[in-house]
């Protein structure tokens, strides 16, 4: 269009033409010349300079050789003007953009000057909210038109939709695109004349939410981050009477990217108006989320969602959190290389414990690199569940050479009452290695085989949190943990009155400072401070939340530094 401008506007012409004489969509330039609307050409010509008596007809810029739109758009030609909507990969806007005419300046070929100026108008927010009003309303009475007989479940690619609907008897349970909703028929239809002729739908739309997002959440809170983590879903009756319920309806709703379960989850509904639209709490409470889903209770029929968000608070913990962690784990593998080292080339200190030192510190050493590089790799997701799998049994290894420790200690520590080395004697032969690396190596198999694809999530390469399938690492974890703090009070106890003779098999090490410093961190050497971490599991307040977080993530990074501490930096031989 600027070329054509810039042609005509270079071309002869003699015309004396007055602004009256101009035609209709016609201007006058320069007292001399008419000159058509931005929009519209002759018919004849296709010229923009015209005769007084020659009509300017609209340009049709979606017919031009040249296109005016990406390709992966869609063209529409108005009176005047013409818009370009990014449609094709998402069918409800497509279809929509035929009744609505929706606008989206990304879509148009590049233009330069003014002209971009001109082409980009494509309509406010609020505009927007009141057209997918339109929409979700429109896609409704669709649904209804077209599936009078019940029950159906379909998919309708044109709008981009899957849907089931069916007829409302006491509890009925619908599914769309993995996404449930219970309601109680008797109480939401409760003063409909006629019950058996009420049916109730669900929609599930696929696309919708790429443009639903967050932003139309009106953020009061202090939030950061809120998205959309789940498909805009749509429960809708066939009834006369639509009103508030008497009993809330449930509806789960399949996270399209699981997040960071201490993040806030917020069920949500589209409150539509002549003003716009906007996403909503109210009547709407969250029950639960998992891994992958997300329960909520909401008091009326409408359009849901979940929004994801984290308080400023929560952000600034979790950043500490993971430089703390990067921080400890990298201070960490120092000590536990340096730790290896000592165990294997140091002669003198060679022996049944020594041989344990060294097996827990090159599992932790293996565990603590993994975490660091490969935590975060979810894709491929192959390879995502292999790391997840071997993060597993690295951890399990770990715990079950500090449960081989605890033990070998105990009873090395009971001899000094009954002088009797036949138990040492046997230990590494019997107990050791099957222990050490069989029994974890048992359970991940089982629990690979039960559970392969909880392997692995959308956001960290871990167990996921479905179905209790964590319990397959917190459940020997804590039979370590109670069996090591046992053996621990009981080795305290023994030492207590046997400080004096203490044999070799234990130390030499006469300072009672550096013993009682050495019996203190042996807690943490023996995975006892892991505890810990089962105080998350429960709902707590925000601070003592936090104040845990900081608590376990702090001492169990330094685990590497205090067995490297005490077995390597305090051991005089």
């Amino acid at each position: 269009l600027s070329i054509l401008l810039a042609l005509s506007r270079s071309e002869e012409m003699t015309s004396s033409a007055s602004c009256a004489q101009c035609s209709e969509n016609a201007v006058c330039f320069n007292s001399t010349h008419c000159v058509c609307h931005e929009g519209f050409w002759s018919s004849a010509e296709k010229r923009l300079f015209v005769e007084p008596h020659v009509k300017c007809e609209d340009i049709d810029e979606c017919a031009f050789i040249t296109p005016v739109c990406k390709e992966v758009s869609y063209c529409k030609n108005k009176v005047g003007t013409y818009i370009c909507s990014c449609v094709i990969k998402y069918p409800i806007i497509n279809w929509v953009a035929g009744l609505f005419d929706i606008d989206h300046p990304d879509c148009y070929v590049k233009k330069t000057g003014s002209e971009s100026g001109e082409l980009s108008k494509s309509g406010t927010k609020k505009d927007f909210a009141k057209k997918v009003t339109k929409i979700l309303q429109q896609v409704e009475l669709h649904i209804w038109s077209e599936n009078s007989a019940l029950p159906t479940k379909g998919e309708n690619t044109t709008l981009g939709i899957v849907y089931e609907t069916k007829r409302c008897t006491k509890r009925t349970l619908l599914e769309a695109g993995n996404n449930t909703m219970e309601i109680n028929c008797t109480s939401a239809f409760r003063e409909a004349h006629r019950k058996d002729e009420s049916a109730v739908a669900l929609i599930a739309y696929q696309t919708l939410g790429t443009f639903l997002n967050g932003s139309f959440f009106s953020n009061e809170g202090g939030m950061q981050e809120v998205k959309l983590n789940s498909l805009v879903v749509s429960g809708t009756i066939r009834s006369e009477v639509k009103g508030e319920l008497s009993e809330p309806v449930l509806l789960t709703l399949q996270k399209t990217q699981p997040g960071d379960m201490k993040a806030e989850h917020l069920c949500v509904y589209w409150k539509g108006s002549e003003e716009g639209g906007t996403w909503s709490t109210n009547g709407c409470i969250h029950v639960q989320s998992n891994d992958s889903y997300t329960t909520c209770k909401c008091v009326h029929l409408s359009s849901f969602a979940v929004l994801m968000a984290l308080t400023p608070e929560d952000s600034s913990v979790l950043f500490a959190l993971s430089v703390i962690t990067y921080v400890g784990l990298s201070l960490s593998l120092l000590c536990l290389l340096l730790a290896v080292l000592t165990f294997l080339l140091c002669q003198p200190i060679q022996n049944t414990s020594t041989t344990l030192h060294l097996h827990l510190s090159i599992c932790l050493f293996l565990a603590y690199l993994l975490f660091l590089t490969g935590i975060n790799r979810t894709k491929p997701e192959v390879l995502c569940s292999i790391i997840a799998g071997l993060l597993h049994y690295l951890y399990l290894a770990a715990f079950m050479w500090m449960f081989l420790e605890g033990l070998h200690l105990f009873l090395t520590v009971r001899n000094l009452k009954v002088a009797n080395y036949t138990s040492i004697g046997r230990f590494k032969k019997r107990f050791m290695y099957p222990t050490g690396y069989g029994i974890p190596a048992f359970i991940v198999a089982v629990s690979a085989i039960v559970g392969h694809k909880h392997y692995g999530t959308s956001t960290h390469c871990w167990l996921s949190l479905d179905k209790g399938f964590i319990w397959s690492f917190l459940g020997p974890v804590a039979v370590v943990i109670l069996v090591n703090v046992v053996f621990y009070f009981q080795i305290m106890w023994i030492l207590r009155s046997k400080l004096s003779s203490l044999n070799k098999e234990v130390s030499t090490i006469q300072d009672t400072k550096v013993m009682t410093f050495k019996a203190i961190v042996q807690l943490f050497v023996l995975g006892c401070s892991w505890g810990i971490g089962f105080f998350m599991l429960h709902e707590v307040g925000k601070t003592m939340r936090s104040a845990i977080a900081y608590l376990f993530t702090i001492i169990n990074i330094l685990q590497g530094i205090f067995i490297f501490v005490v077995h390597c930096l305090l051991n005089r031989q």
